[in-house]
């Protein structure tokens, strides 16, 4: 953990550190903005827009990463549609190139489109994936396409676009990390801002894991986010097994990437090293041959994650990959209450946008 993720992320029980002045500063500016903007959302003033026929359910969380959102789209998506509903996902595609909205094929890079894009659309082949910066015209463009529910994919902070359900993402082993705003601590809007939330996705190891006080009136969906299987790089899948005794150099471009490295070593693993990289990083012919070097002199298998796997140009490293599963511990039937539920909501200063 280095020295941001420690003062954002204190171990249970610890007193967080007290941040630096210029990082008080700077919190205080963002909160400023923050607040101004949700007024202005709050009021009516900036509107929120609805496509008609098209039933939305916004993914998002408060802190800037880690928590497991991309897992809760995919089962969501997939939910949906055992369900019946023709489903879509509408990202912005962060990281990627160009401006162009897309909608997402497997053949597609991480570059073009956004890692986390790209493994929705390879792992949901049925579910379309759209990105581009305009939610709302993702929206229409799913609608016509014949979509009857979107997940919005890190939508709490994306007001423009009206949601059925605005399901909060949220951790259980570190909530709301030191409780401050950017850049002082991980979170975009302060916990107030829960209250907006229509239902919490806890992550968490047991069904009786306790729902931070905020949103504890709401209905919550208890998701384990566990290892499952591992890919060697010949795309073969192995028992989580195979991991035990094994010499490994753990890779990642996580918000968190401490996690899998322990996780590894939980599963058996001798971690050799964890390497961390930024969140979404893209990484560089020159990285994965130092990669690949340094392992080959540990007598190590270099091991990384799904989304980092995705980011790799073919054939450049071709590490094992650890993939994982989502175990529902409480809470699946609330899917089946909200695709069997009725007529979209209205809501105030909420304007239609018919579908092309």
């Amino acid at each position: 953990m280095n020295a941001l993720q420690a003062a954002w992320y204190p171990a249970p029980g610890e007193r967080p550190a007290p941040p630096a002045p210029a990082w008080v500063a700077l919190e205080r500016l963002f909160g400023l903005a923050v607040s101004a903007r949700g007024a202005l959302f709050d009021s009516g003033l900036l509107r929120q827009h609805r496509v008609e026929g098209l039933r939305v359910l916004s993914v998002g969380n408060l802190s800037v990463g880690g928590t497991g959102k991309t897992p809760a789209v995919g089962w969501l998506a997939a939910a949906l549609a055992a369900q019946g509903q023709r489903v879509a996902v509408l990202s912005r595609g962060y990281g990627r190139r160009g401006r162009r909205p897309l909608r997402v094929q497997s053949s597609h890079t991480a570059a073009e489109v956004g890692d986390e894009p790209l493994l929705l659309a390879r792992a949901l082949p049925e579910v379309p994936v759209y990105v581009g910066a305009d939610r709302v015209g993702l929206a229409a463009w799913a609608r016509a396409e014949g979509a009857t529910w979107a997940l919005l994919d890190d939508g709490f902070q994306h007001r423009r676009l009206a949601r059925d359900v605005d399901l909060l993402v949220v951790d259980a082993a570190s909530p709301f990390g030191n409780g401050r705003l950017l850049p002082a601590g991980p979170l975009r809007e302060p916990v107030s801002a829960a209250r907006r939330a229509s239902a919490v996705w806890l992550r968490c190891a047991r069904a009786d894991e306790p729902v931070p006080a905020p949103l504890a009136h709401l209905p919550v969906i208890r998701a384990c986010h566990a290892p499952d299987a591992v890919l060697d790089a010949a795309g073969t899948r192995h028992p989580l097994a195979a991991l035990q005794g094994t010499r490994v150099l753990a890779f990642a471009g996580l918000a968190r990437p401490g996690g899998f490295f322990a996780g590894l070593a939980r599963l058996g693993a001798e971690v050799v090293e964890g390497r961390a990289f930024p969140d979404h990083h893209a990484f560089t012919g020159e990285e994965l041959a130092r990669l690949a070097r340094d392992a080959g002199r540990a007598g190590a298998r270099c091991i990384t994650t799904a989304k980092d796997a995705v980011r790799l140009p073919p054939g450049a490293l071709d590490p094992w990959v650890l993939l994982q599963r989502v175990e529902i511990l409480h809470g699946a039937h609330w899917v089946e209450t909200w695709a069997g539920s009725g007529v979209v909501p209205g809501s105030a200063g909420m304007a239609q946008t018919p579908a092309p």
